[in-house]
């Protein structure tokens, strides 16, 4: 390609409202141009290091035995109201309606497409297991898109669902897919972090995400040094001190305390350990309906993990107005005495063997103090982990907990007889002749969100460093003094000889000055920079520099083919 002829040159200027290097860069660079807020063109440079990414997906999800296929962009919305995602999703889901009011949601995952396309077969044990996969543009309709590619309204997601017989077999996938994803990032130049991450309204134990560290990234997880354990924050565990309480119990009691709330001042006032105090938030789940939750002092609530124990879609702080009406009391002085019996109660593991406790007594200004299970309040069949993890926490392998950032690029998880047992007609014959429902898993990568991540992770103060693997060319010829017929003539050549050998070349045959072609150079960010000028021309040899190297090196046309063997 000529970079004469080229659509979608590089700009000196940053697209408007953008914090992000890869947002600045893929911009400035030619790669990408907003639409509208969400969504992007890919302008030839960038859909050329986009198919490269699939490409690479594709060789080792076909290499794993996965089999692609492709599904509608439009999904049947009765479909959604099959397995009621239609009002549950974490995301607003964008619908329309064809001529004959027949109402679709432009799809932001694929599982019922996929049960809907396989019930469709007489499935028998013979055929399973068995795992298809797509690249199709997925729809979000974000709150907030930002940060360029990275969280956006649209883009192409390769989505795989895999079918087994059981879970033992699911087991087997999903550990090949743990490698394939590996081997896959490895490939593009990205170092992951394999993280436990929360399945959604799904549940299970499977659940993980494939994560680039990154300050750019939204994800928020802990690790140990030793990368022995890695865990989302919303999902982290840690170990904390258990209480053996073992003091006599004391007359429970009500104190006054206008305006202490924080559990450390508390305890202070008090003369109590922080630990004897207890945190108690109120919250309203998607349906109004109140959850009181309770941990030891000197811990936080993980919203997530209380989600996923009360098996809710949503979860808000409480209203003022709900905290008064429930408690009868101002915000900070809620306890569990005396709720209303149909506020659900949630008390985290770290309340039990407790005795002599205090907590709000629901009565502003006062809190209580002396309580004790069995006496003053009934100890729950179940006390939950719904604490959250922090930086320098012990994790449950017995190491220090390090808060990261990064870029979730995959994930893999699994759905179970979710949707199989929610979707009339989605299972298998047995052996026995007897239809059951399939055990399935679901594998997700993002191609846009993968792109950004390689650039935030491979850059430097003059622009981008593509990894050859997905480099939009593999060799960026910049010729020099073309006003001279005998460098055009050299530079055209060298350019149809590097063509006719399969190098994919991007030809910058502008009559710009050096320095301007050599800063687009360095901004596009192509491994291999060939310069033909007066001066190589007069020595009879090439200028090459590779993007990560200060120095460049004269080299003849017959050392060139070694050095581009290095690209391979």
């Amino acid at each position: 390609m000529k970079y004469s002829q080229l659509f979608g040159k590089t700009t000196r200027d940053d697209s408007k409202g953008a914090t992000l290097t890869s947002h600045k860069l893929l911009f400035r660079g030619g790669f990408i141009r907003e639409s509208t807020a969400g969504r992007y063109y890919l302008l030839p440079i960038g859909l050329k290091v986009h198919q490269k990414i699939q490409s690479m997906i594709k060789e080792e999800m076909d290499k794993a035995g996965a089999q692609e296929m492709l599904s509608p962009v439009l999904h049947p919305i009765s479909l959604w109201k099959e397995t009621n995602r239609a009002t549950s999703v974490g995301f607003e889901l964008m619908r329309v309606k064809d001529r004959s009011e027949t109402e679709f949601v432009l799809g932001g995952t694929a599982e019922e497409m996929l049960v809907d396309l396989v019930r469709k077969f007489q499935i028998s044990y013979k055929d399973l297991p068995f795992h298809l996969y797509q690249f199709s543009t997925k729809f979000r309709d974000e709150l907030r898109a930002r940060g360029g590619l990275l969280r956006v309204r649209e883009f192409v997601m390769k989505d795989g669902y895999s079918f087994h017989a059981t879970e033992e077999d699911f087991k087997k996938e999903y550990e090949k897919m743990k490698q394939t994803y590996s081997t896959i990032f490895k490939r593009l130049g990205l170092k992951t972090i394999i993280v436990e991450s929360d399945n959604g309204y799904i549940g299970g134990e499977y659940c993980h995400e494939f994560v680039v560290e990154s300050e750019a990234g939204e994800s928020k997880f802990f690790v140990t040094e030793d990368g022995s354990y890695a865990a989302h924050e919303e999902v982290a565990k840690f170990r904390f001190e258990e209480v053996n309480d073992d003091e006599d119990e004391k007359p429970i009691e009500e104190v006054e305390g206008s305006g202490i709330i924080g559990v450390e001042e508390l305890a202070k006032y008090l003369k109590i350990p922080v630990e004897k105090t207890t945190k108690t938030i109120l919250f309203e789940d998607e349906k109004g309906n109140v959850i009181a939750a309770a941990v030891r002092g000197g811990l936080d609530i993980n919203e997530v993990k209380l989600m996923r124990v009360a098996k809710i879609h949503a979860l808000k702080l409480a209203t003022l107005e709900t905290v008064k009406k429930v408690t009868r009391a101002d915000v900070g002085y809620a306890g569990l005495l005396n709720l209303p019996k149909e506020v659900r109660v949630f008390m985290d593991e770290s309340m039990k063997g407790r005795r002599n406790f205090e907590m709000g007594a629901n009565r502003t200004n006062f809190h209580t103090i002396n309580v004790n299970f069995g006496r003053d309040l009934e100890e729950p069949a179940t006390f939950y982990d719904i604490k959250l993890a922090k930086e320098g926490y012990i994790s449950p392998n017995g190491k220090e907990l390090v808060a990261k950032r990064g870029i979730e690029v995959g994930n893999i998880f699994q759905l179970g007889f979710h949707y199989s047992s929610q979707m009339k007609g989605a299972c298998f014959v047995d052996e026995q002749g007897k239809e059951q429902p399939y055990y399935m898993g679901c594998y997700g990568i993002g191609l846009g969100r993968t792109m950004a991540a390689i650039v935030e992770i491979s850059h430097d103060d003059k622009g981008i460093v593509w990894p050859s693997s997905v480099a939009p060319f593999d060799v960026h010829l910049v010729g020099l003094d073309l006003d001279d017929k005998t460098v055009k003539a050299a530079a055209e050549e060298a350019y149809a000889k590097l063509s006719d050998q399969g190098v994919d070349v991007l030809f910058d045959d502008r009559s710009d000055r050096a320095g301007v072609k050599f800063a687009d150079a360095d901004l596009i960010g192509i491994p291999l920079r060939i310069v033909v000028s007066k001066k190589t021309v007069g020595e009879g040899k090439l200028e090459v520099k590779w993007r990560t190297k200060e120095a460049s090196q004269l080299v003849s046309s017959q050392e060139l083919p070694t050095i581009l063997n290095l690209l391979q």
